[in-house]
């Protein structure tokens, strides 16, 4: 589902810095990986690398079988609104919009309205313990019910990757492990693969594989080796 072929990224500017360099990762279908590295080593570049949101400086990025880097602006987009799901630690729940068109958003952005839409939303919620909160504000919810709306709403239009950056980071202990088994067993339904970015040990527990971020590549590791 996923393929990095010796990727490297850099940032120019008045301090050039080189982020990382030969890095290579395959992800398949329903597979869970995590990528751990310290705050700044560049786990959220990689994840944006991923999603087309930065241009590599060299290598091959492949996504369900498209070489994303070699498209065209609008092409890069399309595919990203219709094959990706994200959920960030900071939610992007949109405080103005319902819960329910929070979650439906994705739908929408295809074309995908009406009895349609809705049923996909209310099943959406369900599976994320919000059912009967359809027309709830985000001013309603707890910090880990907004994690929850996030995940839905990454999840609602069947996505091929998910994308998840530092996830739990807001939440609390108790809170965290919750979201943290919630989207494993959302992902792993869908038969999504997903990528997640974290600095946590106990998140990064919950993954197939883990991987820690260096400026040489990704290197295997395992959630005890964090510290």
């Amino acid at each position: 589902m996923v393929e990095l072929r010796d990727v490297a990224k850099a940032f120019d500017g008045s301090s050039p810095r080189q982020i990382f360099t030969g890095l290579s990762l395959r992800v398949e279908p329903g597979e869970y990986v995590a990528v751990v590295g310290a705050s700044g080593v560049g786990k959220s570049t990689l994840l944006n690398t991923i999603a087309g949101l930065e241009a590599v400086d060299a290598g091959d990025v492949i996504v369900d079988g498209v070489d994303c880097a070699h498209l065209d602006d609008e092409a890069r987009t399309t595919f990203r609104r219709d094959r990706m799901g994200f959920v960030f630690q900071a939610f992007h729940v949109l405080p103005y919009l319902s819960v329910a068109a929070n979650v439906a958003l994705p739908l929408a952005l295809q074309g995908l309205h009406g009895e349609a839409a809705d049923a996909r939303v209310h099943a959406m919620l369900e599976a994320v313990g919000l059912g009967g909160r359809e027309a709830s504000a985000p001013r309603e919810l707890s910090g880990g019910e907004l994690q929850r709306v996030a995940i839905a709403r990454a999840l609602v239009h069947r996505p091929s990757l998910v994308l998840a950056d530092e996830p739990t980071g807001n939440l609390d202990p108790q809170t965290a492990r919750q979201i943290v088994a919630l989207l494993r067993e959302t992902v792993k339904a869908s038969g999504a693969a997903a990528v997640l970015a974290t600095h946590s040990r106990a998140v990064a527990a919950s993954a197939d594989r883990v991987y820690r971020l260096a400026k040489d590549g990704l290197h295997p590791t395992s959630a005890a080796d964090i510290e």
